[in-house]
């Protein structure tokens, strides 16, 4: 077989599913419910974020937080600080990829 298989996880529990974790790309499922979030943050590559359900509120920089429903993909710069939450009531569940993948050394 040439390809890889990996497998999405189903479920309303808070997870961060590292899918794929190589020297290619970061391909991270993250599943957080009313009230969870990430700890604040610097991206430390390119970040895409795919909203797959509920809505990500997520304040970048020093802006006001933003919420996106799915159906959203955002395009986020490396070295940008992050706050992501799901302050709504629907389980929020993202695709993150960071293209390239960021060096695991540092």
């Amino acid at each position: 077989m040439i390809e890889q298989r990996f497998e999405l996880i189903e479920g309303s529990t808070k997870t961060i599913n590292k899918v794929v974790f190589d020297d290619n790309i970061h391909y991270i499922q993250m599943i957080l419910n009313r009230g969870e979030a990430l700890p604040e943050h610097f991206s430390n590559s390119w970040v895409y974020m795919t909203v797959l359900r509920g809505r990500l509120s997520i304040r970048l920089g020093e802006q006001d937080i933003h919420t996106y429903s799915k159906g959203s993909l955002l395009k986020i710069p490396v070295n940008t600080k992050m706050n992501v939450s799901n302050l709504d009531e629907e389980t929020l569940e993202l695709i993150v990829v960071k293209a390239p993948a960021p060096d695991q050394k540092s």
